[in-house]
């Protein structure tokens, strides 16, 4: 399948055809059309180029109830990732799990109510409202910006916490390292831009603060000929995978016990000229009966589990 999917983004790149792409976090199951053929019931919202010709009047107060799994039960995943961690298995791993939620409202209303950079809404099956670009092509230069370290913007000095700390700073580093290698292999020239700034998230309850770095590279003239090359091998994100990324995800496989589906796959577009992607984080998937939350986090060894637990649930909001 990803033959055909490489192909197929080639293809469409090399005749300049402006489409839309969405794929799963483990790269087997996609949805690619030319914009002017998306199917119904398709919104997109990424970095203001949208399908959307206007926003609906909708109700911005929703009610949001959590029933996450126990800690005793995700303590138990955290401590097999540290065990493997241990024994030199994986540095870095982004540990996830699904929460049942209950909301007074529909997947299209929060869809258009959520105030985020990157929005899908994909035939009623699931959102994606995420604060996290993935790879952004533009004038043959391609930039990524890994989001790893968040924390309550409302605890006392947030922002200096968050910096100084020094597990937040081995991860994100761990990562930013993880993603430079990334693109040194579709991409010359690799440099980090920027390392370690502060980005503030407003949600339905409170404000975060998530760290980000950016990343960058050159490509050839023709890169729009090879965009299914160049987008593969960056896949799955290393940001919500971890490193070593081939081990780590074996491990994940094994530790979350639950399919992620699209949820931390990518979406993106191209017009023709410029490409850009986001990450499906903070993320809604229709469970006929139920709604589905997934959200997690990166574990180091020096990771505490009460503290990842609660930042799995603050990362459960909608941004309205």
């Amino acid at each position: 399948m990803s033959y055909i999917l490489k192909n197929t983004l080639n293809q469409l790149g090399t005749q300049k055809t402006p489409f839309l792409f969405v794929i799963d976090f483990e790269v087997k199951n996609y949805y690619i059309a030319p914009l002017d053929q998306l199917d119904n019931n398709i919104y997109f919202n990424i970095d203001n180029f949208s399908n959307i010709s206007s926003n609906k009047e909708i109700n911005k107060h929703y009610q949001l109830k959590k029933n996450p799994i126990s800690f005793i039960k995700y303590k138990a995943a955290f401590e097999d990732v540290i065990q493997q961690m241990r024994a030199g298995n994986t540095y870095l791993l982004n540990l996830t799990f699904p929460t049942d939620i209950e909301i007074d409202t529909s997947l299209s209303d929060i869809f258009h109510a959520s105030q985020a950079p990157f929005k899908l809404y994909f035939k009623d099956k699931f959102i994606s409202f995420s604060p996290e670009r993935f790879i952004k092509i533009e004038d043959n230069i391609i930039k990524t910006y890994p989001m790893k370290g968040t924390i309550d913007a409302q605890i006392p000095d947030a922002h200096a916490k968050i910096l100084s700390s020094e597990k937040e700073k081995a991860e994100h580093t761990m990562v930013v390292d993880l993603l430079r290698n990334d693109l040194s292999i579709v991409a010359k020239k690799v440099k980090v831009n920027k390392f370690r700034y502060i980005d503030t998230l407003k949600t339905n309850h409170k404000q975060l603060l998530q760290v980000s770095s950016e990343i960058a590279g050159e490509l050839e003239n023709d890169w729009h000929n090879k965009i299914g090359d160049i987008l593969l091998p960056l896949l799955p994100a290393g940001s919500i995978s971890g490193t070593p990324k081939r081990k780590t995800l074996e491990i994940i496989k094994t530790v979350e016990n639950y399919n992620r589906g699209f949820f931390s796959g990518v979406f993106g577009y191209f017009d023709g000229k410029k490409l850009d992607s986001a990450i499906m984080i903070r993320f809604i998937e229709n469970h006929g009966k139920k709604l589905i939350y997934k959200s997690g986090g990166g574990i180091t060894i020096d990771s505490n589990a009460a503290y990842e637990y609660a930042e799995m649930l603050d990362k459960i909001y909608i941004p309205v």
